[in-house]
Parts: C-alpha cells; structure tokens; sequence
C-alpha cells in the first residue's frame, strides 16, 4: 500500500525521550524545520520513569577529590573493557554544560538550602555525583521540562503515529520516514535527516522496568536500512524491581539505586546480606555484578530456585520525602519501607548496545542519525554505569542536531524531493512466546543449549507479514532485536558486563571486542564483518 499523505521538514525527531526532545529543541535553535513523530502520547516514553538522575561532576559542586577524569574511570570500569575511550570522554566533558542548558530550559533538581545541588550515589561511582529531581522523579522533571520547552519553542509535535520504515533516495540517501496513524494509514515525513530516539527493548522480557513502548522500534527500522547494530547481547537488567509476585508481566515498578546509595542493603529470607564479600563496593557495586549475585543467590536457595531477594531500607528516615515514587510504589502492594523490607529481583532494564553511531548521532546510512538508548556510541559498554543515559541524551541530542545543521549546511545531506513509500513486510513471531523464551533463556544466564532453544522457537514461529500496524511494527521489532541477540550472544563464548554465559563463566581477552550485526535481505541479523563499520563509530 502506498503512502496517502505527505509532510516536510529539514528534520524528522523519532521519539520524545530526552534525547529526542534535546536534539528537537537545538534544531529548532539553529533554525531548522523540525517535526518530532511518537507512536504515543508525547508523554509516554521510557524517560519519566527514570528515578536515580543524572551522573555529572559540575564546577564547585561536587566531592572533594572528585573530577571528570573519575567519571570517565568509573564509566570505563563499569563498561567491562568495551567502552570507547573517546566517546567516554567526550560525553562526559560535555555534561556539566548539558545539564547547564537543561536547567536554562526550566528544569528543576533538588537544591540544598543555599542552593548548591543535592547529590547520590549510585553503583559503580565512586563519588556522589548524581544529581536528582523530585527526590526520585528525576525522569519526570526531565521529561516535563523538555516538553513545555517543546511546546513553547512552537516545535510541532505528531503524536499517535508510529514510525514504520526510513524512506531512501535511489543512491541509498534517508530521504523521510515512513510512518502508521493510529488507524493504520501510511504517510511520509519527508526530510533529508532522520533521527532516531525511539529508546529501548525491554518488552523483548517478560518483566521490565520499561513501558509497554519500548519495543526496539528505532533498532529493527535502522538495521531495514542498512546500518549496522553493536553490542546487542548486553542487556542490562535492574538489579532492584519491587517485586509484585509470580508471573509479573510488563512494565514493573522501579526501585532506583539510589536508595542503596544512601544505605539499603540486599538481604535473602533469612536477613543475611547477598552481595557480603561478592564484591569491594558490595551493594554498590556495578548493576552487573549485583544482578548476577542476586540470581546466583536465588538459585542456590534451599530447597529450589527462589524468585527475590529483598531490599532493607528500614534504617532510612526520610523514605516517603526522599524517595517518594518508591514509597507509592511499595504502599500500593501493602508495604511499608520504613519497617518491612522490599521484595525485589532483577528485571529488564537498558540496551547497552544498538545502532552503530558516533556521539555526534551520525550512523554508516546518509541522513540516517540515532540518539539515545537506540544508539551504540560506545559509552556504556558490555554494562552502564548508573544514571549515565539521561546523560547521555543529553550531550548527544545536542551533538546530533548541531551535525545535522553542519551536514546541510556543507550539502552532506539535501533537502529530497517527494518519494514513493510501500509498507514493507518483515518477519513477526508471537510476542508472547517470545517473550516467555527469551526470559527463560537469555536473560541473566545463558547457555549454549538456551540459546538454540530460542533460535529454533524463533524460527519455526515467525511468519513474514506487511507491517501494517502499530502492533505489527512492534512484534516484527522484538523479532528483529530477539534474533539479534541470540546471533550475538551465541557468539561470544565469554562472561562479560552484563552477558552472562553459565557455561564460558570467565571473561576472555580474545573477546576484548564488539560483535556487528547486519540484517540479510530477507530480514535475517547476521554477524557482520568489522571492516564493514571502519570510520562509522
């Protein structure tokens, strides 16, 4: 079917996380006709539910002895060996002037009397240098600001439209976006430039920390359009979700770091501390390192496997003022934190990996530009140090939209001329199951034998159909990301950040390296050749 509307702009923003919004509102700044599309409302993505903040070390406001250099170190060792060494360091120079503008746009952090920021820690610092919102709606703030901002700057937004596949020119050039309203009829957003901020995939899970839009959307429409995709295989699951019982399905509540932070400690049933002796920094320790204790703790339980673990944060004071989204949460399933200690267990988290592109947003497809959780720059890793992605979005927005300025400014990319658009067709297997195998066997633990389990579910279930709605493009995203994963993680016959293989429990030099994955004509991802990624991150 083809296209039956048509609109033009010199930018195309794909999702209204912090990093799309960020990029929206510097475009607009340079002068740029921006058009930002979600498939929900504006306020439906994955950054109001951040809790814990944004990790930066800003002039006369932080720890003595603390510095940009120690930021850098700490992401560097939370990455476990695969983080680059320049795009770490650019993102995090950048912070202190990122969240400057943030702050200018309206944004407000919690402030102690005399007004220097409140600070955290979280795991993996080694300083306090997380700076929050609403004591635990650090997200919210973000999110609420970036949008009033959007809205006052007249940045106009399109909502209920879910973007389905990029539009390219005969030489391969982005030249729009595809996209389904919420009755399923296609029409294109014509544009040289396309950024992609459509977040993550933690719905690929049976229980996640994310919403029920985070479906790999951006991942799965870049690698249709010939990028590459990194370091898919680390998924990063929160060590802390309140748990609500057997079977809990979809987005679950969070229970940030940070009160860890501040001196909650992981307990089992019998009120023995789980990460004792696991690691120096204990419960501080990296969200790798205590995710896989938890669930190393959980399996040897007596008499099978246990299911949680609990937080004891009864000896914090201030619960309800200090961490009231926690406090809600946990009143909301009949406990109280200031007595009883929180059942929690490891969920789905952040995508470590994901299209292949450099901090300036730029990807290896002309016009084609991806922000945020749905890019790979090489900051995270094999595992993401705390409160680093709202960072993140922040610098890389700003980045993306200043390349896309220079890039039409120099006639890297042109303004396109209308273009014909078909609804594309793509392999879609059932969510559910998929969901249930891929929680069964390739999350936290994995093997060699899961992972074929996986691999033969996957393809005996999948049907090739034209994605001609919004569910469709989300199950035929999981498909993608799903088979992704399991190409990636079969591969890597290691232990590393948060890939955790049963049966190669030690991390290797020889796999001191990201894998590259391709999709194959009929919509296969494959391992791709490295040389294939030379000069694109």
């Amino acid at each position: 079917m083809a296209a039956r509307w048509e609109a033009r702009a010199d930018l195309i923003v794909a999702g209204t996380g912090v990093a799309g919004l960020t990029a929206a509102l510097r475009a607009r700044e340079l002068g740029l006709r921006v058009l930002v599309v979600t498939k929900a409302a504006g306020d439906d993505g994955n950054t109001r539910w951040a809790q814990g903040g944004v990790a930066v070390v800003m002039e006369d406001q932080h720890d003595p002895g603390d510095s940009v250099a120690r930021h850098i170190e700490d992401t560097l060792t939370a990455g476990a060996g695969l983080c680059e060494d320049a795009a770490v360091a650019a993102i995090i120079t950048d912070g202190p002037a990122a969240v400057a503008r943030l702050r200018e746009r309206g944004a407000v952090f919690d402030a102690k009397p005399g007004g220097l920021l409140e600070r955290t820690r979280e795991g993996g610092h080694s300083a306090f240098r997380v700076v929050h919102a609403g004591g635990d709606a650090t997200g919210a703030e973000v999110e609420r600001a970036l949008l009033k901002a959007t809205v006052d700057g007249r940045v106009p937004l399109l909502e209920n439209h879910v973007a389905v596949d990029a539009v390219k020119t005969p030489l391969g050039a982005v030249a729009g976006l595809l996209v389904l309203d919420s009755n399923g009829v296609p029409g294109v957003l014509t544009a040289p430039a396309v950024l992609l901020a459509t977040g993550g995939l933690g719905q690929m899970y049976q229980a996640t920390s994310n919403p029920s839009v985070a479906t790999g959307d951006g991942l799965a429409l870049a690698l249709r359009a010939g990028a590459l995709a990194a370091d898919v295989e680390f998924i990063q699951f929160h060590p802390t979700v309140l748990y609500t019982g057997r079977g809990a399905r979809g987005r679950c509540p969070l229970v940030t770091e940070a009160v860890r932070g501040e001196g909650a400690v992981l307990i089992d049933a019998t009120g023995a501390r789980v990460m004792k002796g696991v690691h120096p920094l204990e419960d501080l320790a990296p969200r790798d390192v205590v995710a896989a204790a938890i669930t190393r703790h959980m399996a040897a339980e007596p008499g099978g496997v246990d299911d949680h673990v609990f937080l004891d944060a009864t000896a914090l004071h201030d619960m309800a003022t200090r961490f009231p989204t926690v406090f809600a949460a946990c009143a909301s399933v009949g406990i109280d934190p200031a007595v009883d200690p929180i059942p929690v267990a490891p969920a789905a988290h952040f995508a470590c990996g994901g299209v292949v592109s450099t901090v300036d947003g730029r990807t290896g497809v002309t016009g084609l530009y991806a922000v945020g959780e749905v890019a790979r720059t090489g900051l995270h890793g094999a595992n993401r140090l705390a409160s680093n992605s709202l960072l993140e979005g922040l610098v890389c927005g700003t980045r993306a939209a200043e390349t896309v300025a220079a890039d039409l400014a120099i006639g890297l990319i042109s303004p396109a001329r209308s273009v014909e658009a078909s609804l594309p067709t793509a392999p879609v297997a059932d969510r559910d199951l998929l969901q249930r195998v891929m929680s069964r066997y390739a999350a936290i633990g994995r093997d060699a034998e899961g992972l074929a389990v996986v691999g033969s579910v996957l393809d005996v279930s999948t049907v090739d159909k034209q994605l001609e709605s919004r569910e469709l493009v989300e199950d035929a995203a999981l498909t993608t990301a799903a088979r992704a994963l399991i190409a990636a993680a079969q591969q890597r016959t290691e232990s590393r950040g948060c890939h955790v293989r049963t049966d190669f429990t030690e991390r290797s030099e020889a796999w001191r390296r990201s894998q590259l994955v391709r999709l194959t004509p009929t919509g296969q991802p494959v391992l791709a050749d490295p040389v294939l990624a030379e000069g694109v991150a």
